[in-house]
Order: structure tokens, then sequence, then C-alpha cells
């Protein structure tokens, strides 16, 4: 993803953390490849459903423990996923900002042309759970939740339909998950998750 690397010998990208690809391969073979992931199997989303799954399950906690007090509704259980998926999600991000924020502005609109966006988005998704975790679910924050999330959608999925191969930074840097249509689930997602939130009041 950035032409501009060279290297004598296989290693990673130090803007990015890709694995960089011999020169001259094919673009066949790097979609094959992840576009420098190395070759993608189920493997490659491990990481990505165990975060997301246990996220699910503090959610299933604490809405458990509402149902035994009478105070259940599904709509909390839903600003508890939320809560949870964007501290974790941010926390990813921050614990590389640099990395992230060069990964994400190869394929998020604002971050190709305002490079600095990359180091605001963790903050915002940290901002977005802190809120939700205190109870704050009024109808500007979720209108930002939907805006910020569809709009980091829309990036994904330009970059989806070139069929252009590139690493998903949605984790950080730490973990290297492929850019595909479960990226775009993620973030439209959660814009979704929000605008029901929104209706519901």
């Amino acid at each position: 993803m950035h032409p501009d690397v060279v290297s004598d010998t296989p290693g990673s990208c130090p803007k990015c953390g890709m694995q960089l690809v011999r020169a001259g391969a094919s673009e066949t073979a790097r979609q094959t490849h992840g576009g420098g992931l190395g070759v993608l199997t189920w493997r490659d989303y491990v990481p990505l459903i165990v975060i997301i799954s246990l996220i699910f399950i503090v959610s299933a906690v604490l809405s458990w423990n509402d149902a035994q007090v009478g105070r259940f509704s599904i709509f909390q259980s839903i600003a508890y996923f939320m809560a949870g998926f964007f501290i974790v999600f941010a926390g990813f991000k921050l614990m590389d900002i640099k990395g992230f924020a060069q990964g994400y502005s190869t394929y998020d609109i604002l971050a190709q042309k305002v490079f600095s966006y990359g180091y605001v988005y963790p903050f915002i998704e940290l901002g977005f759970g802190l809120a939700m975790v205190a109870g704050i679910q009024n109808q500007q924050l979720l209108w930002s939740e939907v805006l910020v999330m569809g709009f980091s959608g829309l990036g994904v999925a330009r970059k989806l339909m070139k069929r252009e191969p590139i690493q998903c930074v949605c984790l950080g840097t730490f973990l290297k998950v492929p850019l595909t249509n479960i990226t775009l689930i993620e973030d439209f997602g959660m814009a979704i998750l929000a605008l029901m939130l929104l209706l519901a009041q």
C-alpha cells in the first residue's frame, strides 16, 4: 500500500505494519494473499470473533443483572454492547495511534484528506463509549454515532467496491485483520444500533 517502501529482505512496512510483498506480484496474487497479510483463512478472523464475543458476553451479564432487579430493557442491552465495542476498539487503536492513523488514511475518506483525523478518531470512539457507560444516550450523542460510524463505513465500502486489498486497522496495528465485508458490517452495524436507540426514544 506504500510503494515508496522498498526492502531487500522480507519484513513489515514501517508505515502501516503490513507484510511486504515481492515486487511485481500480480494483483490477483495480492488479493489472494490479503494485500500482504499472508494467505487468508478463518483463523485470521479469530481475534475479531473473540473480542466481539467477549463484549457480547459482558453485555449479556449486565442485562441479566438488570433482569434480576426488574430493569431489563433490550435497548439498554444494545447500549451496553455499543459502549463495550467503542471502548475496546478505541483501546486497540490507541496502543499504536501513529500506526493506526497511517493505516486508516489508506481507506477512510476524511483521513485521506486530513491525515490528523486518524489521530482524533480513536478518541471519538472512546468518548462515545465512556458517554454511554455514564448513561448518556441523548439524541446528540446517538446522531453523532450514526454519522461518524456511517461515514467510516462509506470509506470501507468504497475500497471494497474497488477490490483494493488492504489491512483493516479497526483493531489497531497489533492484530492483522483484512479489510472485508465484516468491517463494513461493523461500521454500518454500529450506526444502525445507534439509530435504533434514537427511534426508541
